[in-house]
């Protein structure tokens, strides 16, 4: 038993069917809190929880899932290249909005924690969340951040986003795909991509850009908002 439960295939195949299955369902129900990512997650512990299965193991086995993200996100370039003549005539207009979009990101989030008394360790982690995994946890962990803490709090904006932007898109009535790409990107990284890859070519493609933007956007006003947010004693 010990042997089948550590096998490497078994986990491989139990997380996609668990990930395809809440897909399905969410496509039936649309309901937020049924997002995949956060269902499969919560099954997938709760399995492991009553297995007795390391968290190590589970990695080991699922590492071809990890390797796929890279191709993945490789293939965003040739989505980007469709898309070059909507870039090239609104280049403006994104570097302006994601620079915008990782200050008020970063000065909210300061600002919020440290009225709330959070300490300077949690600020560091969560400070970087709107932006991809690998630059947040490079960007939480140069200012002192718990990079498990850090990685959480991507994931949960991301799945936020997610969630979130098609209500505040017909809320506000948001209807230029560039916009909404620039939305997704900006504010939930990989998962809003996913989303805004489904609402349209030109949506994905902006969104995939505004992933990269938003990254060196954040590196740069991160450290310069906390400076001066400590000359304020904010």
């Amino acid at each position: 038993m010990d042997a089948f439960l550590q096998s490497h295939l078994l986990w491989l195949t139990l997380t996609l069917a668990v990930y395809a299955g809440a897909s399905w369902i969410f496509s039936r129900l649309h309901l937020g809190l049924l997002h995949p990512l956060l269902v499969s997650t919560a099954v997938m512990i709760g399995l492991l929880k009553l297995s007795g299965v390391s968290y190590a193991t589970y990695a080991e086995s699922t590492d071809m899932i990890s390797f796929m993200l890279g191709p993945a996100v490789v293939s965003l370039g040739y989505v980007l290249y469709e898309q070059i003549d909507h870039i090239r005539r609104n280049v403006t207009s994104i570097l302006v909005s994601t620079f915008a979009g990782s200050v008020v990101g970063v000065v909210s989030v300061i600002a919020i924690l440290r009225i709330t008394g959070a300490d300077s360790a949690v600020i560091a982690s969560i400070a970087p969340k709107s932006v991809t995994t690998p630059i947040a946890i490079q960007l939480s962990e140069q200012s002192g951040g718990i990079a498990s803490l850090t990685s959480m709090a991507v994931v949960i904006c991301g799945i936020f986003g997610a969630i979130a932007a098609p209500y505040v898109f017909r809320i506000f009535r948001i209807s230029s795909p560039v916009a909404k790409g620039l939305a997704f990107g900006s504010s939930a990284h990989g998962v809003g991509t996913a989303a805004a890859v489904k609402m349209g070519a030109v949506e994905g493609a902006i969104s995939g850009l505004a992933i990269g933007v938003m990254g060196v956007m954040t590196a740069l006003a991160l450290p310069l908002v906390a400076v001066v947010m400590r000359y304020l004693e904010l």
